[in-house]
């Protein structure tokens, strides 16, 4: 073969191998178009997953990840652009809405269920039927730390019998939300108890335990009542309430330990990638269907259409920065 049979043959090759490669970067590039991305609180995920599952079935080719690294988790790989959607059962930190605007990302800030924190205790405590919130902040403050360690401390009513703790990790939503709504100031806990970003091993751990106390997501409380007494909190009107029936959560009589759950959407997300869209709107009409069955509470319809229309018109940035806990959620949106 001819150095110029040889040198036409190269090019060729070469032409092909470009052609191959902008195909392939092509359909890479419609694939992750295609693909949507979830991560964030434990509580609310099952409600992701189930409207995933569900979009997945309505629409097969879609690609959904749903993971659950935590609320705090999930706001840094949202706000480093890693992910298109945060679960949050927290609204976002002044910190990390500079990391989102450090990395010109915009959010859609939508609320999609309401969730009460259960206070629990086990089967066997016959005492510790109704805790104010100034006796929550006792046991669960930092300053407690080390320092509040027999029941007969709380209220010298009780027992003289060790208090042993269980609830979420430091970094999740919950523990911000029950820190803020008991002391005043998020993240304001103590430090010595059993942490997990698994609430079922919480609940496991305060069954099992006969001097043990815990907080969890109403759902893990309703999931596991046969095994846990639910304590009652005292609300500002004086009176002791309890997450159940769930109208005490939709009507704001148990105070303060309800709360919204949220997703934020990515605004870059929706511009550039439509099956956001898609999807987003697929949750925001269908989830409802789940949120009663996974052991959450619905959204008052009014609030439903109202999220709706936020997230029609793609208004960005947060408005529950400023609720406090107890307020009515459809003031916010």
């Amino acid at each position: 073969m001819s150095f110029h049979s040889r040198l036409k043959d190269g090019f060729l090759l070469t032409f092909l191998m470009l052609i191959t490669s902008s195909i392939t970067a092509c359909n890479s590039g419609q694939e992750l178009k295609s693909q949507v991305s979830i991560d964030g609180a434990a509580v609310g995920f099952p409600v992701s997953l189930a409207v995933a599952e569900e979009y997945e079935k309505v629409k097969p080719e879609a690609k959904v990840s749903v993971a659950s690294s935590g609320t705090g988790g999930g706001f840094s790989k949202f706000c480093n652009g890693d992910i298109d959607i945060a679960g949050a059962s927290r609204t976002i930190r002044d910190e990390e809405i500079k990391k989102c605007k450090s990395k010109n990302i915009d959010f859609v800030e939508l609320p999609i269920a309401l969730d009460g924190i259960a206070v629990i205790a086990n089967r066997q405590n016959n005492f510790a039927k109704c805790l104010t919130i100034k006796e929550l902040g006792k046991i669960w403050g930092a300053k407690s730390d080390g320092k509040i360690l027999n029941w007969n401390q709380v209220n010298p009513k009780f027992p003289n019998q060790k208090l042993k703790l269980y609830a979420p990790a430091s970094d999740t939503g919950t523990f911000d939300y029950m820190t803020q709504a008991v002391t005043g100031k998020a993240k304001n806990g103590r430090t010595d108890y059993t942490p997990s970003h698994n609430q079922n091993l919480l609940v496991q751990g305060v069954s099992g335990d006969v001097s043990s106390l815990g907080y969890v997501g109403i759902s893990y409380y309703i999931q596991n009542q046969e095994k846990l007494n639910l304590v009652a909190v005292e609300s500002p009107t004086g009176k002791c309430e309890k997450p159940v029936p769930v109208d005490n959560v939709i009507k704001n009589i148990y105070t303060p330990l309800s709360r919204p759950l949220f997703i934020y959407v990515s605004k870059k997300s929706l511009d550039t990638k439509p099956a956001v869209k898609e999807f987003v709107d697929f949750y925001l009409e269908n989830s409802w269907k789940w949120v009663d069955s996974v052991g959450y509470v619905a959204l008052p319809d009014e609030a439903y259409v109202k999220v709706k229309q936020k997230f029609a018109t793609g208004e960005t940035g947060t408005k529950f920065k400023k609720a406090k806990p107890g307020e009515p959620i459809t003031n916010f949106i």
